[in-house]
């Protein structure tokens, strides 16, 4: 199974008000009341005015991005994060092998990161993805880390992020349908 996420993750109210005004702007419901925006390529047309570049080269810990973090869209983040932490993530996994990337930006400064990893051989909190999820306020809970927690798990990919936002769907949506299946058995 393999799973593909480009996403900006940040306080569901926050993505709310910065993008109520965009077109390609569709948010994802996710627990502890955060959100995600998945970053496409209309998207960061719409923010920066340009088209996404992409890197060429694998990434790596020196260019863990796959998408270009242009100048413009960088300051979007900066600007979005007076309001509060706002995370960009990317993965990538396909057969158990993969790459995760992320940062995080507060108070108008990116203010950790970027990490990049590709071995996955330390803790599970200290995986880019968990490690600024912590960084912007998540917390334990009954799921395995705060990727599950707080449901980054239930699409697997950014186009699967999309369709779920513009159905208006939780990060419950799948153990609701479970839960409901069960009571009529």
């Amino acid at each position: 199974m393999s799973y593909q996420l480009s996403a900006i993750v940040a306080d569901a109210e926050l993505l709310r008000e910065e993008t109520r005004e965009l077109d390609h702007a569709v948010l994802g419901e996710l627990r502890q009341d955060f959100a995600l925006l998945p970053v496409t390529p209309q998207l960061v047309q719409e923010l920066t005015g340009t088209a996404p570049d992409y890197a060429t080269d694998e990434p790596g810990p020196e260019q863990p991005f796959t998408l270009t973090l242009s100048p413009a869209l960088s300051e979007a983040l900066t600007r979005w994060s007076r309001r509060g932490p706002v995370a960009y993530v990317e993965a990538e996994f396909a057969g158990g092998a993969g790459r995760q990337a992320a940062a995080v930006w507060l108070d108008g400064a990116l203010a950790w990161g970027p990490r990049f990893d590709s071995a996955f051989d330390g803790p599970r909190p200290q995986w880019p993805i968990n490690a600024a999820l912590i960084e912007l306020g998540a917390e334990p809970g009954n799921w395995i880390d705060p990727f599950a927690e707080l449901g980054l798990h239930v699409e697997r990919s950014t186009e699967g992020w999309l369709a779920h936002g513009r159905r208006g769907l939780s990060a419950d949506y799948w153990d609701e349908l479970a839960e409901e299946w069960e009571a009529r058995q």
